[in-house]
């Protein structure tokens, strides 16, 4: 196990290419760039480098490590994707893996469609939505036409209205003005308070891996900024992930003064443009249902949502308040009495074991 800064360039290059012969979509998040900027902002951020048993690497498990060796997807919270990088053919067992890694459970919301090893242990699946336009845009806008006629029609009214009203509209795919990134986390940050969501920006960790990310150019894994501007004001924009042939949606937001407009929707229409234009073949939107999602997909993957434990791991970490779900967690969270035993109990533990190891 190593942090992920502690990588040699053989390790990074070996996971490059039991990445490219996987066969699985060139998703960012599974590249190494992605474990990179996590371990930058995480320190618990590890990664296990899998021998075959010949000396040869075979694969890498990125992760994070928490208390009583609770184990979770490096990044978990704002990766889209989640799994393991190993060589076509090679499955080492899961308890040994994470015994190997030190840890009772490794936790997942966004487990990446074929990842076997880790698929049996998945609580619930969820779609994943995409835009396909590999055979370009205009095949895309076809479908369009003929699954959402109403949709495009209105939609670039839409952005004609918008030019007469607040000057003429201009997209770029690939803003690199950090101010204008910004901009787009303070309305995400507006955006979350007013939907009653949690506030991913206030949490210097997912600032930090953002802004750390829009400067990253690496060919598997890059930062995209793509605005739409009206009258020289950006109005709409979007932070992901793309590699040479995905976009990894990932922050959406617009200025609600521009909302009749629906300037999110035209920004979606003209990244697919651009994007197709750019030679990437999709658009992942992610998971989780939204009305602009069902207007604009033309397919969708799979993810996974559980954990994997060792036997025996699961009945502790639920007696301690720390149930491997999103749900559990809300459970204890909500709950101040029960939140404070499970505080203690971890407490407790934590000096029954002695010290946690460097």
């Amino acid at each position: 196990m190593v942090r992920p800064g502690d990588l040699g360039t053989r390790d990074i290059e070996t996971w490059r290419e039991l990445r490219a012969k996987s066969g699985a979509p060139a998703h960012p998040f599974m590249e190494p760039e992605f474990a990179l900027a996590v371990g930058r902002v995480r320190p618990h951020a590890r990664v296990a480098v899998i021998s075959d048993g010949t000396g040869r690497t075979a694969g890498f498990l990125p992760f994070e490590r928490g208390r009583l060796g609770r184990g979770r997807a490096v990044g978990l919270g704002v990766s889209d994707v989640q799994g393991a990088v190993l060589r076509p053919g090679f499955a080492p067992a899961v308890r040994e893996l994470l015994r190997g890694c030190g840890l009772s459970a490794w936790e997942f919301d966004n487990l990446e469609e074929g990842q076997t090893l880790f698929e049996p242990a998945a609580a619930r699946s969820y779609p994943s939505y995409v835009i396909d336009v590999g055979d370009g845009y205009e095949s895309y806008e076809k479908a369009l036409r003929a699954g959402s006629p109403k949709f495009l029609r209105t939609t670039l009214a839409k952005e004609r209205k918008l030019g007469r009203e607040a000057g003429e509209v201009r997209f770029v795919l690939d803003e690199r003005d950090p101010q204008v990134l910004r901009t787009l986390m303070g309305w995400k940050s507006a955006q979350y308070r007013r939907t009653g969501r949690r506030d991913r920006f206030a949490k210097p960790w997912i600032r930090d891996l953002t802004e750390f990310l829009f400067h990253t150019r690496a060919s598997g894994c890059s930062g995209l900024l793509s605005v739409l501007y009206a009258g020289g004001r950006p109005v709409a924009a979007h932070f992901g992930l793309r590699s040479r042939t995905v976009l990894s949606c990932w922050f959406p937001a617009y200025d609600p003064e521009f909302a009749k407009f629906s300037p999110g929707l035209i920004l979606h229409l003209r990244m697919a443009r651009a994007a197709a234009d750019d030679g990437i073949g999709m658009l992942d939107m992610g998971r989780g249902a939204a009305e602009y999602k069902d207007a604009l997909k033309t397919g969708e993957l799979t993810v996974y949502e559980g954990a994997s434990a060792v036997p025996g791991a699961g009945a502790a970490l639920r007696w301690l308040g720390r149930e491997p779900s999103r749900r559990a967690h809300g459970f204890v969270r909500d709950r101040p009495r029960l939140a404070g035993l499970a505080q203690r109990g971890l407490a407790r533990a934590g000096r029954l074991r002695g010290p946690k190891r460097p």
